[in-house]
């Protein structure tokens, strides 16, 4: 895998509602890393675009995907909320970061379309979750990373997330800050 995940950057990845961005900050946090939110990089285009609830083009993602590729690349290893659904979108990460890990947040899609709906959120229209779902493509063997499970509270899948990072870092001591961190409701 190269790095290990306690120096590697991260990328909190999945479909729109699964929570990236707020467990993304929550693990930059109690790693003391610096939090990237990929939603800041889209150009005013794509953002307008989704709004009205149409789903981008890899033609409309690759400058955005560039951005994230240059955020994944910069000393030190960020932890960036970024959807990756597509494994070319994925390897085009991991080239700018060969050392990236992913953390997959998945559930069902009936538990996302909940989150969906109790959430306002700037761009991201929640007709788009089927197209996301259609959209992504499962993580492989040679990509590192682990699936979370997002049908449990916050403080859970963020104790889910540190204790998959552990278990990729082989050694059992990923750091991280002890303590009650942000927001202790359900996604």
């Amino acid at each position: 895998m190269g790095q290990r995940p306690s120096s590697s950057p991260l990328v909190i990845m999945g479909v729109s509602g699964t929570g990236k961005t707020v467990l993304g900050a929550q693990v930059a946090q109690a790693l003391d890393r610096r939090f990237v939110d990929a939603d800041d990089l889209h150009s005013a285009a794509n953002k307008a675009k989704m709004a009205s609830g149409t789903p981008l083009d890899d033609d409309d993602r690759a400058p955005w995907l560039a951005a994230v590729a240059a955020e994944a690349g910069r000393t030190p290893a960020p932890v960036i909320a970024c959807s990756a659904l597509k494994r070319s979108y994925r390897d085009l990460l991991r080239r700018a970061a060969p050392g990236l890990v992913f953390i997959h947040l998945d559930g069902p899609r009936e538990v996302i379309a909940g989150h969906l709906a109790r959430r306002d959120h700037e761009f991201m229209s929640p007709d788009l979750l089927d197209s996301q779902l259609a959209t992504l493509e499962p993580l492989t063997g040679d990509e590192a990373h682990s699936v979370v499970d997002v049908d449990q509270t916050i403080p859970a899948v963020l104790d889910a997330i540190l204790v998959e990072l552990k278990r990729l870092n082989h050694t059992g001591t990923v750091d991280y800050h002890t303590g009650p961190i942000g927001n202790t409701d359900r996604l």
